[in-house]
């Protein structure tokens, strides 16, 4: 591994916690809507959205070639595998007065806990300070680096 890769994988991890701190905010933004999509003819709720994060090129072939003295290359990075949506139940609240209302007077609020959200939005932010922290020290090397042969 080269000190480039480490550009690479930082840019890559910078992309990646972004567009999870951008979902977390679609949830949050949307934590009262009753109205996000048509199922069979009926509005329902917003459901959560849930970043699911995975290694670039770590397969078993890059693995052994590596450990044989290969040109493969381990640990490219991180990728965005998708946004899938949290299957949790959704919270019942009794507001008869309220247009989607059921007939008991139940309404069928979005399964997103806003506690639970914060607490992600901070994670996500301190995971692209790190990653910020790890681009500029190995800048911080190639410039060193730069500098030998002067």
């Amino acid at each position: 591994m080269n000190i480039s890769n480490s550009f690479g994988i930082s840019a890559s991890a910078l992309t990646a916690q972004r567009l999870r701190m951008d979902v977390i905010s679609s949830n949050i933004a949307n934590a009262e809507t009753t109205r996000a999509s048509i199922s069979n003819g009926e509005f329902v709720p917003y459901r959560r959205k849930v970043v699911v994060m995975e290694p670039q090129k770590n397969s078993f072939e890059n693995i052994l070639q590596s450990q044989m003295g290969g040109k493969a290359e381990i640990g490219q990075g991180v990728k965005v595998g998708a946004i899938k949506e949290d299957q949790s139940p959704l919270k019942p609240v009794y507001n008869p007065s309220h247009p989607d209302a059921n007939a008991e007077g139940y309404v069928y609020m979005p399964n997103v806990d806003i506690t639970k959200e914060m607490v992600d939005m901070i994670s996500a932010s301190r995971s692209y300070e790190a990653n910020v922290t790890a681009l500029n020290a190995s800048k911080a090397m190639v410039m060193k680096a730069l500098e030998i042969g002067k």
